[in-house]
């Protein structure tokens, strides 16, 4: 082959590449994490009730990806931010959203009116579920890189924040002033429109910031187009 030609062609991993792209080791470890920060944010949550309701996604999540780790193992990218997530999603899970002490501090350094740790939940909401769709996207559909991929993966992070104000007006419905805690507005009547707006920023962020490395982890393992 001459050297413009292989200068041209993409570069192909070697299979040690792809083990080590494989390997269990750091989501076992996160998955180690993950339960410890579990176990600890379960202990004497400000609400048991919205304790449960705030980290559903975690026992929904995991239990799936440890029985999809061998036939479809993610990228050590999407395996770190759902590390974070859950991070995030145990926080607001033990203190409720409005009160977690981090937002507090943040309103009172920037002279806010309200906590808004809320906010960062729906970024990330936006933010990880985008970069995740992305890499399945590529994976397992015709889309390949480019404006139709970005635009889906949007759309895709706006329905399941859609899908996810659905659950906190059934939540309101059937609990009523019970359902305060899970709710977080704060008396904020556009709450949900912000936080919407909050996962699509989330969801071009993510790419904005993240496709090439998400990339880059995909050629490692082999997958996607290059």
């Amino acid at each position: 082959m001459s050297d413009s030609a292989a200068a041209a062609s993409p570069i192909t991993p070697s299979r040690d590449e792809r083990v080590a792209a494989r390997s269990p080791r750091e989501p076992l470890v996160l998955l180690a994490l993950g339960v410890v920060a579990l176990v600890i944010s379960g202990i004497h949550p400000y609400e048991r009730a919205t304790w449960w309701m705030e980290v559903f996604p975690v026992f929904l999540g995991v239990p799936v990806l440890v029985a999809t780790w061998r036939r479809f193992p993610l990228t050590p990218l999407a395996y770190r931010l759902i590390f974070v997530h859950a991070l995030i999603l145990m926080l607001g899970g033990h203190y409720t959203y409005a009160r977690v002490p981090l937002g507090f501090w943040v309103q009172e350094a920037l002279g806010l009116a309200r906590n808004h740790y809320d906010r960062l939940g729906h970024l990330a909401q936006g933010f990880v579920p985008a970069l995740l769709a992305r890499e399945v996207f590529l994976r397992t559909t015709p889309l390949r890189r480019g404006a139709w991929l970005a635009f889906f993966v949007c759309c895709f992070a706006l329905a399941l924040s859609a899908c996810y104000e659905f659950v906190e007006w059934w939540a309101a419905l059937i609990g009523g002033s019970a359902a305060d805690a899970f709710l977080g507005t704060q008396g904020d009547p556009w709450d949900t429109q912000w936080d919407m707006v909050l996962a699509l920023c989330g969801a071009l962020l993510g790419q904005l910031l993240l496709s090439r490395r998400q990339d880059r982890e995909l050629a490692r393992m082999g997958s996607g187009d290059s």
